[in-house]
C-alpha cells in the first residue's frame, strides 16, 4: 500500500475522538512509526499464550486459571450433584408412599389408568384416604407427622365441586344446568378417630355426593418429614413439607372418575437440630472450597473483561487509523475480530459459577433450599467452563477443525433450520389436530413434536405406526400418508440435505487448511509484520521507544 499524502487540518464536529487525535499528533516522520507499532501491537493481540509468554515473557494466567477452574468446577458440580440426587430421591420416593398408603389398591405404574367406576368405589376410596390420613402415625414406616399451626395439628379437607343446579335426563335427551361452580368442604382433625378407636365412614360423616351435578373432589392435607440419610453423607437434614392434593375427577361425566394424587414439596430449614460428630466441620471445609471457587472464578472474570476492553480499545484504534491512513472503511467482520466470543463465553460462566457456587453456600448453611436453581447454574456453569477449553485447542491446526467448521457452517445452518423449521410445525400443528385423539402420542403439540423429533432419528417407528387406533378409517389412512410423507420428506431429503451441508463446509476448511485461508484485510495488513515473537521487539520497552525501522523490513541487525 502506498502511503497517501499527509494533510494537516482542523477536527470537524463529525470526525471520531480517535481519529481527531490521528489528525493533530501525525506528521509525516511518525506514520511510518505508528504503523510499524500497530502492527507489532495487533499481531501480538492475536498470538497465543505461547507466544506472548515468548515475545514479553507474559506468563498465561487466563489459561493456567481456566485449568484451574475446571477441575474446581467440576469437582464442586459432582459434590452437589450426589447431595441433588438424595434430595430429589427422598421427594420421587415420599410421593410413592404416599400412593400406596392413600389410594386403595394402587399398584405401582398405574398413574394414567388408576380410576373408579361405581359410586360405592368412590366413597370407599375417599374414606379409606380418610383413615389412613388418621392412622397414619401407627401405620406408616416413614417418619412423617403432621403439619402443626401452634399447638393444633391442621385438617384434612374434603372438597366437593359441583353444578350450582342442574337435572339431567339423558333418556329424554333434556338437561337443565346452572354452569356455576359450587364449593362446599368438609375438615376432619387428625385426632378425631383416636377417642373411640373407630374409622370413619357415611355412619359418622355427613357426606354425601350427587354425582350428576358432582364436577370433581378433593382431599387436602399437609404432612411433614425430615431427610435424615444426608447425615451418613456428612450433611445437615432438611425439613420437608408436603402439600398433598387427592384428585377424584369428573369433569368428563362419561363414567370413569380418574384418581390422582399431587404432591407438592417445599423444603425448609430445620428449627431445631443437633447432631453429634463432624458434620459441622465437613460443612465448612465446603464452604471454604466453594469460596475458592468464588475467588477463582471472580479473578478469571476480572482477567477475561480487561481481554476484551483492550480488545475493543484496539478495534477503536485500528478503524481510526485504516479510516485516516488508507481512506478506507474497516468491514465487520474484521472489526469483530478483535472481540473474542471465547472470552464473553468465560465470563457468562464465571458469572453462573459466581452466583451457583453463592446458593450452594446458602444451602449448605441452611439459609435456602433453591436446589433446583442452583443445579442449573452450575450445570450451565461447568458446561460452558468446558467450552471454553476448546478455545486454546483451537490455537493448534490439527485440533481446531471442528471449531472453524461448526464457525464457518453455523450461518447456512441457521438458514437451513429455519426454512425445516417450518415444515416440521406444519407438521406437528396437523397431526395434533387430526391424530390427537386417536393416539396416546399425538395428544399435545410438545408430545408430537418429541414425537416427531424421534422418528427422525428413527427411534420408535414400529410403536408409532402400531399404536394408532383404528375406530376411524379415514383418520387411520390420513396417519399412514402423514407419517410415511414426513419420515420420507425428513428422513432421505432433510436431514441428508443437513449432514451434506456440514460435509460441504468441512471439506472446504480441509482444503484451506492445506492450501492458506482467504486472508482478509486485516490478516493482510498484520502479514507484513515480520517480527518473530521470540525477536526482542515485543517488548514494552521497545514498544515506548522511537525507531527508525519499519516492520515491514523485517527484524534489526541488532536483534
Amino acid at each position: 500500500m502506498e502511503n497517501p499524502e499527509v494533510a494537516v487540518s482542523s477536527c470537524s464536529a463529525h470526525d471520531d475522538e480517535n481519529l481527531c487525535s490521528y489528525k493533530r499528533h501525525l506528521s509525516v516522520s511518525q506514520e511510518g512509526l505508528l504503523e510499524d507499532q500497530l502492527r507489532r501491537k495487533l499481531k501480538f493481540f492475536f498470538m497465543n499464550p505461547c507466544e506472548k509468554f515468548w515475545a514479553r515473557g507474559r506468563k498465561p494466567w487466563k489459561l493456567g486459571i481456566q485449568l484451574l477452574k475446571i477441575a474446581m468446577v467440576t469437582i464442586q458440580l459432582v459434590v452437589f450433584g450426589l447431595s441433588n440426587q438424595m434430595v430429589v430421591a427422598f421427594k420421587e420416593e415420599n410421593t410413592v408412599a404416599f400412593k400406596h398408603l392413600f389410594l386403595k389398591g394402587y399398584m405401582d405404574r398405574m398413574d394414567d389408568t388408576y380410576a373408579v367406576y361405581t359410586q360405592t368405589d368412590v366413597y370407599d376410596q375417599i374414606f379409606f384416604a380418610i383413615n389412613q390420613y388418621l392412622q397414619l402415625p401407627n401405620i406408616s414406616v416413614g417418619n412423617h407427622a403432621y403439619e402443626k399451626r401452634g399447638a393444633e395439628e391442621t385438617a384434612l379437607a374434603v372438597c366437593q365441586q359441583f353444578y350450582k343446579r342442574g337435572t339431567i335426563c339423558p333418556g329424554n335427551d333434556t338437561f337443565d344446568i346452572d354452569p356455576e361452580i359450587v364449593t362446599d368442604c368438609l375438615y376432619i382433625e387428625p385426632m378425631m378417630p383416636l377417642l373411640d378407636n373407630t374409622t370413619v365412614g357415611k355412619h359418622n360423616l355427613n357426606f354425601t355426593l350427587d354425582f350428576h351435578r358432582l364436577v370433581t373432589v378433593q382431599l387436602m392435607f399437609n404432612l411433614k418429614a425430615i431427610n435424615l440419610q444426608t447425615v451418613r453423607h456428612h450433611e445437615l437434614p432438611d425439613c420437608y413439607d408436603f402439600t398433598l392434593t387427592i384428585v377424584f375427577d369428573n369433569k368428563a361425566h362419561s363414567g370413569r372418575i380418574k384418581i390422582s394424587l399431587d404432591n407438592d414439596i417445599a423444603i425448609r430449614e430445620c428449627k431445631d437440630w443437633h447432631v453429634s460428630g463432624s458434620i459441622q466441620k465437613n460443612t465448612h471445609y465446603m464452604m471454604i472450597f466453594d469460596a475458592f471457587v468464588i475467588l477463582t472464578c471472580l479473578a478469571s472474570l476480572i482477567l477475561c473483561t480487561r481481554s476484551v476492553v483492550k480488545g475493543i480499545r484496539l478495534q477503536r484504534e485500528f478503524v481510526s487509523f485504516f479510516l485516516y491512513y488508507y481512506k478506507k472503511e474497516v468491514s465487520f467482520s474484521d472489526q469483530m475480530e478483535f472481540v473474542n466470543g471465547w472470552y464473553i463465553l468465560i465470563m457468562v460462566s464465571d458469572v453462573l459459577t459466581i452466583v451457583g457456587s453463592t446458593l450452594k453456600m446458602e444451602i449448605q448453611a441452611k439459609s435456602l433450599t433453591s436446589y433446583d436453581v442452583c443445579s442449573i447454574l452450575l450445570g450451565i456453569s461447568t458446561m460452558l467452563v468446558w467450552l471454553g477449553v476448546i478455545r486454546y485447542l483451537g490455537f493448534f491446526q490439527k485440533y481446531n477443525l471442528l471449531i472453524l467448521t461448526l464457525r464457518a457452517a453455523l450461518p447456512n445452518v441457521m438458514r437451513f433450520c429455519c426454512c425445516a423449521a417450518m415444515i416440521y410445525l406444519g407438521y406437528c400443528f396437523c397431526g395434533w389436530i387430526v391424530l390427537g385423539p386417536y393416539h396416546v402420542k399425538f395428544r399435545s403439540l410438545n408430545m408430537v413434536s418429541e414425537c416427531l423429533f424421534s422418528l427422525i432419528n428413527g427411534d420408535d417407528m414400529f410403536a408409532t405406526f402400531a399404536k394408532m387406533q383404528q375406530k376411524s378409517y379415514l383418520v387411520w389412512l390420513f396417519s399412514r400418508i402423514y407419517l410415511y410423507s414426513f419420515i420420507s420428506l425428513f428422513i432421505y431429503m432433510v436431514l441428508s440435505l443437513f449432514i451434506a451441508l456440514i460435509t460441504d463446509t468441512y471439506e472446504t476448511v480441509k482444503h484451506y487448511q492445506q492450501d492458506g485461508f482467504p486472508e482478509t484485510e486485516l490478516q493482510r495488513f498484520i502479514s507484513q509484520c515480520k517480527d518473530l515473537p521470540h525477536s526482542g521487539r515485543y517488548r514494552l520497552e521497545e514498544e515506548s521507544s522511537v525507531s527508525l525501522f519499519s516492520c515491514c523490513n523485517g527484524p534489526s541487525e541488532h536483534i
